[in-house]
Protein backbone atom coordinates (compact mmCIF):
# COMPACT_ATOMS: atom_id res chain seq x y z
CA UNK A 1 0.00 0.00 0.00
CA UNK A 2 1.22 3.71 -0.71
CA UNK A 3 1.68 6.30 1.41
CA UNK A 4 -1.46 7.97 -0.63
CA UNK A 5 -3.57 5.07 -0.15
CA UNK A 6 -2.84 4.67 3.58
CA UNK A 7 -3.44 8.53 4.32
CA UNK A 8 -6.61 8.04 2.66
CA UNK A 9 -7.83 4.76 4.46
CA UNK A 10 -6.48 6.73 7.97
CA UNK A 11 -8.58 10.35 6.23
CA UNK A 12 -11.41 7.81 6.14
CA UNK A 13 -11.06 6.11 9.35
CA UNK A 14 -11.12 9.47 10.96
CA UNK A 15 -14.12 10.96 9.45
CA UNK A 16 -15.59 8.22 10.68
CA UNK A 17 -15.09 8.58 13.88
CA UNK A 18 -15.50 11.94 13.47
CA UNK A 19 -19.38 11.57 12.40
CA UNK A 20 -20.08 8.50 14.77
CA UNK A 21 -18.72 11.38 17.62
CA UNK A 22 -20.70 14.22 16.64
CA UNK A 23 -23.86 11.63 16.02
CA UNK A 24 -23.54 10.98 19.44
CA UNK A 25 -23.55 14.19 20.36
CA UNK A 26 -26.55 15.19 18.62
CA UNK A 27 -28.07 12.21 20.14
CA UNK A 28 -27.26 13.14 23.61
CA UNK A 29 -27.92 16.60 23.11
CA UNK A 30 -31.71 16.29 22.10
CA UNK A 31 -32.76 13.01 24.13
CA UNK A 32 -30.36 13.44 27.22
CA UNK A 33 -29.43 9.71 26.82
CA UNK A 34 -26.34 8.64 27.30
CA UNK A 35 -25.05 5.18 27.66
CA UNK A 36 -24.07 5.08 31.35
CA UNK A 37 -20.51 3.66 32.66
CA UNK A 38 -21.16 -0.17 33.08
CA UNK A 39 -18.38 -0.15 35.54
CA UNK A 40 -20.18 2.73 37.57
CA UNK A 41 -23.67 1.28 37.24
CA UNK A 42 -22.19 -2.49 38.25
CA UNK A 43 -19.55 -1.21 41.30
CA UNK A 44 -21.09 2.32 42.22
CA UNK A 45 -17.50 3.82 42.02
CA UNK A 46 -16.10 6.06 39.13
CA UNK A 47 -13.91 4.67 36.46
CA UNK A 48 -11.09 6.82 35.12
CA UNK A 49 -13.52 7.44 32.03
CA UNK A 50 -16.33 8.55 33.87
CA UNK A 51 -17.91 11.86 32.50
CA UNK A 52 -15.77 11.76 29.14
CA UNK A 53 -19.27 12.45 27.81
CA UNK A 54 -20.07 15.01 29.52
CA UNK A 55 -16.21 16.36 28.85
CA UNK A 56 -16.74 16.03 25.32
CA UNK A 57 -19.84 17.77 25.06
CA UNK A 58 -18.59 20.52 27.05
CA UNK A 59 -15.71 21.25 25.14
CA UNK A 60 -18.30 21.15 21.95
CA UNK A 61 -19.51 24.24 23.92
CA UNK A 62 -16.25 25.61 24.22
CA UNK A 63 -16.89 25.62 28.15
CA UNK A 64 -13.66 24.69 30.02
CA UNK A 65 -14.46 24.96 33.55
CA UNK A 66 -17.40 22.35 32.42
CA UNK A 67 -14.94 20.03 31.33
CA UNK A 68 -12.54 20.24 33.66
CA UNK A 69 -15.61 19.22 36.22
CA UNK A 70 -16.39 16.01 34.18
CA UNK A 71 -13.21 14.32 34.45
CA UNK A 72 -9.92 17.13 35.02
CA UNK A 73 -7.33 14.41 34.36
CA UNK A 74 -8.36 12.96 31.20
CA UNK A 75 -8.83 16.51 29.57
CA UNK A 76 -5.37 17.32 31.01
CA UNK A 77 -3.92 14.38 29.51
CA UNK A 78 -6.12 14.93 25.88
CA UNK A 79 -3.12 16.95 24.26
CA UNK A 80 -0.74 14.36 25.41
CA UNK A 81 -2.90 11.59 24.03
CA UNK A 82 -3.66 13.63 20.50
CA UNK A 83 0.33 13.97 20.18
CA UNK A 84 0.48 10.39 20.22
CA UNK A 85 -2.15 9.77 18.19
CA UNK A 86 -0.89 12.27 15.40
CA UNK A 87 2.44 10.69 15.63
CA UNK A 88 1.39 7.47 14.96
CA UNK A 89 -0.96 8.37 12.00
CA UNK A 90 2.52 9.90 10.59
CA UNK A 91 4.15 7.17 11.09
CA UNK A 92 1.37 5.14 9.69
CA UNK A 93 1.02 7.55 6.27
CA UNK A 94 4.92 7.67 5.78
CA UNK A 95 6.00 3.37 6.56
CA UNK A 96 3.11 1.44 7.31
CA UNK A 97 2.30 -0.52 10.12
CA UNK A 98 5.73 -0.40 12.28
CA UNK A 99 6.35 -1.85 15.91
CA UNK A 100 6.19 0.79 17.94
CA UNK A 101 9.17 2.81 19.69
CA UNK A 102 10.18 1.95 23.28
CA UNK A 103 9.12 5.63 23.56
CA UNK A 104 5.93 5.40 22.58
CA UNK A 105 5.38 2.26 24.37
CA UNK A 106 6.93 4.00 27.83
CA UNK A 107 4.29 6.69 27.12
CA UNK A 108 1.27 5.07 26.31
CA UNK A 109 1.82 3.10 29.61
CA UNK A 110 2.67 6.68 31.86
CA UNK A 111 -1.20 7.63 30.04
CA UNK A 112 -2.43 4.00 31.31
CA UNK A 113 -1.37 4.46 34.87
CA UNK A 114 -2.22 8.21 35.47
CA UNK A 115 -5.70 7.01 34.91
CA UNK A 116 -5.60 4.06 36.75
CA UNK A 117 -4.31 6.55 39.54
CA UNK A 118 -6.88 9.08 38.57
CA UNK A 119 -9.66 6.01 38.91
CA UNK A 120 -8.66 5.11 42.41
CA UNK A 121 -8.01 8.50 43.90
CA UNK A 122 -11.51 10.23 42.48
CA UNK A 123 -13.01 7.45 44.66
CA UNK A 124 -11.39 8.11 47.55
CA UNK A 125 -11.77 11.79 47.37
Amino acid sequence: MTPKQRLRRLSAGLALVLAAGLGYAGWVHLTHLAVPCPFHAVTGLWCPGCGVTRMCLALLRLDISAAWQANAVLLVLLPFLGLLLAYRGVVYVRRGNVPSKRWETLAWSGLAVVLLLWGIVRNVI
